[in-house]
């Protein structure tokens, strides 16, 4: 036992360096991903038509995340079932691999395989293991009804003894192990998704907001205000840089005020230069408040694990997208970041190693390549790459 530990690595350990973010994602058997697999790197920006499959891949992290919730049964639910998520015609289940790099340690590798039952569904494979020097480490393992995981009391696998709930994971039931493992659900769990924001004339976003701590400005931008006014109090050089990001923006942008409406309750107002009067959140363009939410979720030092963004263009003039991709380089030193989106103006501001390009392969099904690894050095040298884009160089077009 003391030379199983010792291989592990001391996995208990507090040295936050050894984690590492996610490295891999292979998918089968979902929708048009009927086998695809990813490097992911700190910003991976998915370009590509209609139809092809961004949308699918960032379906398969909210799944992910979802069940290391404890939310893998609403999840498919929403989802319209099961059935609905499988390739039609080509696979019979659905699985998902994820890895995770560990610092002087081989990945944690996370397999999970759902096969549909009738109207429902089974976990018919569920697996966490890390090789080691001499053998693979399991933490979990699962063949349907079948459970077992390393308990850290008896040095060995054992087998639930609460009632397991069959459409859940055991990664999200099974008692904290080693310290990595924890990791990898905390930090797969965490995640956050976020769609295009809600600026209709009565969305959170734009009516006062509770006076609390938010780290976050949340998905409809219901915290932005508490997270503002909270960053200006605890943080005020993050707050500072979030305006200096507004005022490159909109150069008439003077500053954030937070006039006080009733008791624990905030407002927030957008001073103008060229104004006498100041701006509330009611009076802002689509624009000017997808921009501020955006600032700040990137700026924010709450950012989790891994954030996933659609389509962050949305309502932004063209101008603004070399900002924007400044600040999805800067955020991505922080968090790992997925986005998908359509705008070449923006991919004119990325890098080849930040882009994936899906296409459609001739049977129908997804095929992703990174940019980085086309032939495009020399199209490079006279061309943007969002230009290579639109010539079709590249892929990724209809």
């Amino acid at each position: 036992m003391e030379a199983l530990r010792t291989e592990v690595g001391n996995m208990g350990d507090s040295d936050t360096n050894r984690i590492s973010g996610f490295e891999k994602i292979s998918v089968k058997g979902f929708r048009r991903l009927c086998n695809i697999e990813l490097e992911l790197r700190p910003l991976t920006v998915l370009i590509g038509a209609n139809g092809t499959g961004k949308t699918s891949l960032l379906d398969v992290f909210s799944l992910l995340a979802n069940s290391a919730q404890g939310a893998l049964s609403k999840t498919i639910s929403d989802f319209s079932g099961l059935p609905a998520l499988i390739t039609y015609d080509r696979a019979k289940d659905l699985s998902v691999e994820l890895s995770m790099g560990v610092h002087g340690q081989a990945p944690l590798d996370y397999l999970l395989r759902l096969k549909p039952q009738g109207t429902a569904y089974v976990i018919a494979e569920e697996n966490l293991s890390q090789q080691q020097i001499t053998n693979k480490f399991v933490h979990i393992a699962s063949q349907g009804p079948h459970v077992e995981y390393f308990d850290l009391s008896s040095g060995v696998k054992v087998r639930p003894t609460w009632e397991h709930n069959p459409l859940e994971t055991s990664l999200y039931q099974v008692p904290k192990t080693y310290r990595e493992p924890e990791d990898f659900r905390r930090k797969l769990a965490s995640s956050t998704f976020y769609h295009v924001l809600n600026v209709e004339p009565r969305s959170p976003v734009r009516l006062p907001q509770p006076m609390r701590p938010a780290s976050l400005p949340g998905k409809d931008g219901e915290d932005l205000v508490s997270c503002l006014f909270y960053l200006r109090e605890a943080d005020r050089d993050r707050f500072e840089a979030i305006e200096d990001s507004l005022r490159a923006a909109l150069p008439a942008f003077e500053r954030l005020d937070f006039p006080p409406v009733a008791a624990g309750t905030l407002a927030m107002t957008w001073r103008d230069k060229n104004l006498s009067k100041p701006l509330y959140m009611h009076q802002l363009s689509e624009g000017m408040l997808r921009f501020l939410w955006l600032a700040t979720l990137l700026g924010s030092p709450g950012l989790t694990a891994l954030t996933v963004l659609d389509e962050p263009e949305v309502s932004l003039h063209p101008e603004l997208l070399s900002l924007l991709a400044g600040l999805l380089r800067e955020a991505a030193n922080r968090t790992q970041l997925v986005v998908a989106t359509h705008s070449d103006r923006l991919v004119r501001f990325l890098k080849p190693a930040e882009v994936v390009v899906i296409d459609s392969a001739d049977d129908g099904m997804a095929q992703l390549t990174w940019a980085d690894r086309m032939d495009l050095d020399e199209w490079l040298a006279e061309y943007t790459l969002d230009e290579i884009w639109r010539m079709g160089r590249m892929g990724g077009r209809a």
